[in-house]
């Protein structure tokens, strides 16, 4: 589909017009080479005649894409599912919001369990921030992707977030495509998910009307995502021991692409993604109340933090952890003698791979335990 404006052209998706260019300067990049030696058991020829044989970036997902992410289902998860709401609408476009955990695979994930729904794939959000390597940039903007920019001073912010906003409309309500973005920029490192105002406000500058009425012409739908293992739950840890004994740490591109590395290819157990209720009739609701810009935005995120927060799932580890964390034996009845050895076998194991001169061991474990048990405080927190 081609855009009828050049505003988007720096931070849209490729369009079927544009593949071909792209998959040329794919296949004569060395690295991309590389990666895809290493995931496909097949000449790097072969790949690249697959590739030029695909029309449309349908064709691509479904011949690449698909193919790579039920590999990495099938060799590092027990199970994969997905939960909708009863009456959802599977002809609708939506916003959804979530939780971030894994770089590559919360959206990704996200898009194959859709198609298993009868749904369309996602266009997705994702920071200039990753693209460390100009074939990372080209294969994301194939897999309809849009470029979220954030090395930028105030004022090209501002005109960058506008841009931003008025594209993920014209995606939504003219594209007819929906949309995953997360709730904060960059994951949680301690699991303690909460929605940035900032995100939402981004969303309201776009559109048209008030800002409850943009909101509500992107059909706001937040998702819950639960991993039993984070296999990147120990670099996450590393990175929180680094930035407290210097402030001014900054994470390398080689830490970025370790990252992504760990998180598609570590061991992941059952992952969950359960989608909530689209927000619209609380959006509604809060038109009946005389509530200042500031207040506003802090309600709206409280909404998508809550439905996020309820619809977690639980596996044993987040109870041992709760426990462990608190020094409780609280949820003993959530778990076995045997899942409990077998948690704190697992803990032991992360901070064995924490590779610091300096390890704070007390510290890193603390941390690690906050990442598993903070879902669950969080529920607890909602469900009273």
């Amino acid at each position: 589909m081609k855009h009828p404006s050049s505003e988007f052209d720096e931070i849209r998706p490729f369009s079927d017009e544009e593949l071909p260019e792209a998959y040329e300067r794919l296949i004569a990049d060395k690295y991309f080479r590389g990666a895809m030696e290493s995931i496909f058991p097949m000449p790097f020829d072969e790949i690249a005649k697959r590739m030029r044989g695909c029309r449309t970036v349908h064709e691509f997902q479904e011949g690449f894409c698909y193919q790579i992410l039920t590999e990495i289902e099938r060799k590092h998860c027990e199970e994969l599912t997905m939960g909708l709401p009863a009456d959802f609408n599977r002809k609708g476009c939506y916003t959804y919001i979530s939780n971030h955990r894994d770089i590559v695979l919360d959206s990704g994930f996200l898009s194959i369990l859709l198609v298993r729904e009868g749904m369309d794939t996602v266009e997705i959000a994702i920071g200039d921030n990753l693209l460390i390597y100009p074939w990372i940039k080209d294969i994301v903007r194939i897999n309809k992707a849009f470029i979220v920019q954030r090395s930028l001073n105030m004022r090209q912010m501002l005109e960058s977030s506008i841009r931003l906003s008025k594209y993920m409309h014209y995606v939504i309500n003219e594209k007819k495509q929906s949309i995953w973005i997360a709730q904060r920029q960059g994951r949680a490192k301690d699991a303690d998910d909460r929605t940035q105002d900032s995100v939402l406000k981004m969303f309201a500058m776009g559109g048209e009307g008030g800002i409850i009425d943009r909101l509500i012409s992107l059909n706001i739908v937040p998702l819950s995502i639960s991993y039993e293992y984070d296999p990147c739950d120990y670099l996450k840890a590393k990175e929180m021991q680094q930035r407290r004994d210097n402030p001014d740490f900054k994470k390398s591109e080689r830490d970025d692409l370790k990252n992504m590395e760990t998180g598609l290819f570590g061991y992941k157990g059952r992952v969950h993604f359960e989608l909530t209720p689209c927000i619209n009739p609380q959006l509604e609701e809060l038109k009946k109340e005389e509530l200042s810009k500031t207040e506003l935005f802090a309600r709206i995120s409280e909404i998508t933090e809550h439905a996020i927060h309820l619809n977690y799932r639980f596996y044993p580890g987040n109870y041992v952890a709760h426990d462990l964390l608190m020094g409780e034996q609280r949820f003993t009845d959530h778990y076995t003698q045997e899942d409990f050895v077998k948690f704190r076998s697992y803990l032991d194991s992360r901070l064995s791979r924490i590779d610091l001169p300096n390890r704070d061991i007390p510290f890193l474990r603390h941390k690690i335990l906050e990442m598993y048990a903070n879902p669950l405080t969080n529920y607890l927190a909602v469900k009273k």
